[in-house]
């Protein structure tokens, strides 16, 4: 909890997700083999704790969780320092409090994944939907995302043929600019390392100008900086934690469902009275 508050307070005030998570690892040099664990639902496991850290500091007030994607510091979460002893009594207080709430209803529900919070649980459905499509369907499943995220003209290549590129798009910047992205798309579990982003990046010399690469699994660091290498076609990289976030900000596979949650601190007022 602390360090996630340095970061969104070092960073202006809010973030994604995944630059908190990278933040952390960095700032405190977690080894890679503890970033890169993943949980028995395939999620990573460091990304999975500082997700619940963040809930914590959401039931405290310290964050505010409006919108979605988006980590926001409260006014209050400005000017609250956490050390190791407080954020412990700060999840200590919020299980209890949950526990007191939730007891009578849970002989009867069973979280999704019980190392996840339920929304985080929902996200990991999704990906599992996804990485249940055979191959040949999820390359085409991309190419009518990416028609719901603005490109033009998009197609998926033969399979038996395809070079290492999966398909092709338009991206239109402007009335007057137009570029050619190639783009791949694997269903992996687990992590995507450099030697596949450097291979995707030498079937796209000479047939784009820019690559997107698109997992349901992760990214490992090297394969970042492969992507982002000066001098070369540059790739985007889209992990399972933005590809979900694309179909829910595209509404593409989700439906719209009225949850309500407890408000914690609405009733925090009135402990101890």
């Amino acid at each position: 909890m602390p360090p996630l508050l340095d970061c969104l307070r070092s960073v202006g005030g809010s973030a994604r997700p995944k630059e908190v998570s990278d933040w952390i690892a960095r700032e405190l040099k977690v080894p890679e083999k503890v970033t890169q664990a993943t949980i028995k639902s395939g999620a990573n496991r460091f990304h999975n704790q500082v997700q619940w850290a963040r809930q914590y500091l959401v039931w405290q007030g310290l964050i505010d969780d409006s919108r979605r994607g988006i980590w926001t510091l409260t006014p209050l979460g400005w000017k609250t320092h956490l050390d190791a002893k407080s954020s412990r009594e700060v999840m200590l207080s919020r299980v209890k409090a949950y526990q007191s709430v939730q007891k009578p209803a849970v002989a009867s529900v069973k979280p999704a994944d019980e190392d996840m919070p339920l929304d985080e649980a929902q996200e990991q459905s999704l990906l599992q939907v996804l990485r249940s499509l055979p191959p040949y369907g999820f390359e085409l499943l991309c190419e009518r995302l990416l028609r719901e995220h603005g490109f033009e003209d998009v197609s998926v290549t033969q399979k038996s043929k395809d070079g290492g590129i999966d398909g092709y798009g338009v991206l239109r910047l402007s009335p007057f600019v137009r570029i050619k992205v190639a783009f791949q798309a694997k269903r992996y579990k687990d992590v995507v390392g450099r030697a596949a982003v450097g291979e995707f990046r030498n079937a796209l010399l000479g047939r784009a100008e820019k690559g997107v690469f698109i997992t349901t699994g992760r990214f490992t660091s090297d394969a970042e900086a492969e992507a982002a290498r000066d001098g070369v076609v540059p790739i985007e990289l889209v992990d399972g934690d933005k590809l979900v976030d694309l179909f829910e900000s595209a509404s593409l596979g989700v439906k719209p469902k009225q949850i309500l949650e407890i408000d914690h601190a609405f009733f925090d007022q009135f402990r101890g009275r």
